[in-house]
């Protein structure tokens, strides 16, 4: 006959801390998780939609021959594309398009305009805005910039930013909930059991959108600064950083002749991926910088520059800091494009799951509503039944992880006062009465 020891009264006052903080970012929080699901479920869709939608743009018959990547910046260039010629994407395999990219007054940052043309015979099949290294066409833009700040820009990052900043916090109190009731109830509720599934998914999530948000990325690249963590950046002569200046390249495209020659020697430098961009130097004598750009597995990002037919410099995957290429592998995952369709597959599975989570949240919060005679689950105050060193400890560990994750502390704070003011007017009621 086994017997199994009452939990104490510390272990209930833990639970009901944890119970609380679960409440606060399920209720408070839970929408915001809600959309930057829903939102990067869409994402993970877009590139087979963007193939679908983009075929004429990105897909022509398949050429015997292939002219030489000179001639096909002069096609593009006949269509008057009236922008800066600034880098060149060569069709990554047969029946592919050429990307040749302009940079245009008027459009937003990081976005370029690129002139598809087909590599066989030099016909130019369309022109649309890229965005980002990867060069996403518009439809994923559009999805992307949706996921990221609601199409609100900076002021919209704070919507996705407090998702990620409290999604590992409702993931890891819903798993010690999880496991205090597994231990004292038999019954499992749905929403723990999915909750436990997509904990490890969760955690990535949101470990990976903070290096993306205003505030707490900033702090992440400062800690990743300082430990040597960041990832390298190629040398390239004569240019004023790693990119030279788009409003310095010759809208004319003069210059563009050699680049034939300049990617014979990047291949034979070792640069061998099928998905590569080559940026035009300066007029002021800079280098050609030739860029690996496959994310997929095995990650392809080596980097080369050329000069007078030479490599002068080059940064390499393989000698990146281990946290650089965990970063990259990351973001690479977070974007699903690491694995391809598997990735997506995983997103999709993940982004229903959350969506999931929360409905049900909701749900069980409004069918145990108080206004329904079931007063309250947790009621408030649990924090004054912990033991006070473990509390002073539990709050210097709220208070370093609020000042790296800002939106978290200040949102926490909010939280904590708006329920000591409830607290106070329900309170002065009950004396009224």
């Amino acid at each position: 006959m086994s017997t199994t020891a009452a939990p104490s009264r510390t272990s209930f006052a833990w639970r009901g801390l944890f119970l609380r903080l679960h409440f606060y970012a399920g209720v408070l929080v839970g929408p915001f998780v809600l959309i930057a699901a829903l939102t990067g479920v869409l994402y993970a869709l877009t590139p087979q939609l963007e193939s679908w939608a983009y075929s004429d743009q990105l897909r022509v018959p398949v050429s015997s021959q292939q002219l030489p990547l000179a001639q096909q910046i002069d096609a593009a260039l006949a269509t008057s594309p009236g922008g800066t010629l600034v880098a060149v994407r060569p069709a990554p395999q047969p029946g592919d398009t050429t990307r040749v990219l302009f940079a245009e007054k008027g459009l937003g940052e990081s976005e370029r305009r690129a002139v598809f043309v087909d590599p066989g015979t030099g016909r130019v099949t369309g022109d649309l805005v890229v965005y980002g290294t990867s060069g996403v066409l518009p439809l994923r833009t559009a999805l992307d910039q949706l996921h990221r700040n609601l199409m609100l820009g900076e002021p919209g990052r704070l919507y996705s930013e407090l998702a990620a900043s409290w999604l590992w916090v409702v993931a890891l109190g819903g798993l010690v909930l999880w496991i205090t009731r597994a231990r004292n109830s038999k019954r499992i509720r749905t929403h723990g059991l999915i909750g436990v599934w997509v904990l490890a998914g969760a955690l990535f999530l949101s470990a990976t959108g903070l290096t993306w948000s205003a505030y707490a990325g900033e702090n992440v690249a400062t800690l990743r600064e300082s430990l040597g963590w960041t990832t390298p950046s190629l040398k390239i002569p004569g240019n004023s950083g790693d990119h030279a200046e788009h409003s310095s390249h010759s809208s004319s495209g003069a210059g563009h002749d050699e680049i034939d020659a300049v990617l014979g020697t990047a291949r034979a430098a070792g640069i061998d991926a099928d998905k590569i961009e080559i940026s035009l130097p300066s007029p002021s004598g800079g280098a050609w910088k030739v860029t690996e750009i496959g994310r997929g597995w095995p990650t392809q990002v080596d980097a080369v520059a050329v000069q007078d037919g030479a490599v002068v410099s080059s940064v390499r995957f393989a000698d990146y800091p281990l946290a650089a290429k965990l970063t990259r592998w990351g973001i690479d995952a977070h974007m699903g494009v690491l694995f391809g369709w598997p990735n997506q597959l995983v997103l999709l599975l993940l982004g229903g799951g959350l969506v999931t989570l929360v409905v049900l949240g909701y749900r069980m919060w409004w069918k145990r509503r108080p206004t329904r005679g079931f007063g309250r689950p947790t009621p408030r105050g649990q924090w004054r039944k912990a033991p006070p060193v473990a509390l002073a400890a539990l709050g210097a560990g709220v208070l370093v992880v609020g000042w790296f994750v800002p939106l978290l502390g200040i949102s926490l704070v909010a939280f904590l006062v708006v329920d000591l003011l409830l607290g106070r007017r329900e309170k002065s009621r009950r004396s009224v009465a």
